[in-house]
């Protein structure tokens, strides 16, 4: 798409010079910029998985380690701390500092301040004022005076100035640059955009050829190792695993779940034995347990139900 814009796009007339370096400095730039474009890319991916892999979770550790050890200590500080005792000086601050400069300012500087004022326009007015007026008169003519001086002098010397800055300085670098700079300019910039266009070109290109670089390698790597380990997990692996799986461990699963149950009845038996036999010994050095006479504690049914306003409760009945 590039090339094709570059292409549809006017061009300006191109000299001799241009199509003679144009050829072999693509050349030379794109044979030096394939291999830097392929350590590019290389080190791109390995960039991408390092940072997938390695610095994201590490980052993270960090910055959780970073919070717990100081954001949060210094936020608790700064909370529980400083702000407090910010507030207890700011106050201090106001009332012993704040408060008394500002009633020193309203009810001395001030007062004092408009009197020195008052003071100083007295004597301005009626003691400067009529000496300064003649004087200040002589010193503007005198100061007019000197700066007209100064004037004529200062534009007689920049006139010489001008012109011998510009036959010894100006006139040799006009003749200079048009005649030296401006051409060899010139021929530096066509090198220039022709280097820069050719490095662009190579770039892409070389861009295009890492990428089908990297493709080959990556079916090469398929082909050689993933495609062998896959066929080889599929067609062997997996069928031993089944055999073993329905030959070996099904049956020894069984056998297991079998031994578990006998061990588990066997402790059974031998529990209930054990406590049958516990029982005998009491009952030989004990005797029976003497039995407690149940009490039929139930309410009557029917009509000898007991009720408030008869007689006929089972305590009363005869």
């Amino acid at each position: 798409m590039d090339l094709e814009k570059r292409a549809s796009q006017p061009r300006e007339p191109e000299g001799c010079l241009v199509v003679a370096l144009r050829v072999p400095v693509r050349i030379v730039v794109f044979v030096l910029v394939v291999p830097v474009r392929m350590v590019w890319d290389a080190l791109v991916v390995a960039g991408r998985f390092l940072r997938d892999t390695v610095l994201r979770p590490v980052g993270r550790v960090l910055a959780w380690i970073g919070r717990v050890l100081f954001v949060w200590p210094f936020v608790g500080l700064w909370r529980y701390v400083v702000v407090p005792a910010g507030r207890v000086l700011g106050w201090l601050g106001n009332v012993i500092v704040v408060v008394p400069v500002v009633w020193l300012g309203q009810y001395v500087v001030v007062p004092v301040g408009r009197a020195v004022r008052d003071a100083l326009v007295w004597v301005y007015v009626r003691v400067l004022l009529p000496v300064l007026v003649p004087l200040g008169r002589a010193l503007v003519w005198c100061a007019a005076g000197i700066v007209r001086g100064l004037g004529l002098v200062l534009s007689a010397v920049g006139t010489v100035l001008y012109w011998v800055g510009r036959v010894l300085v100006v006139l040799p670098a006009l003749a200079l640059w048009r005649w030296v700079f401006a051409p060899v300019g010139r021929v530096l910039a066509v090198v220039g955009r022709e280097v820069g266009d050719a490095l662009g070109h190579a770039w892409r290109v070389a861009g295009r050829v890492s990428l089908a670089v990297g493709r080959a390698l990556g079916t090469l790597f398929r082909w050689i190792f993933v495609e062998p380990v896959r066929w080889f997990w599929r067609t062997v692996l997996t069928p031993v695993g089944q055999v073993v799986r329905d030959v070996v461990l099904r049956p020894v699963a069984a056998v297991a779940r079998g031994v578990g149950r006998v061990a588990r009845e066997a402790l059974a038996s031998a529990r209930e034995s054990v406590r049958q036999a516990r029982a005998d010994v009491r009952r030989m050095l004990f005797g029976e347990p003497a039995r407690v006479p149940s009490v039929d504690r139930r309410e009557p049914l029917g009509a000898e139900t007991r009720t408030l306003g008869s007689s006929t409760t089972a305590l009363t009945k005869d």
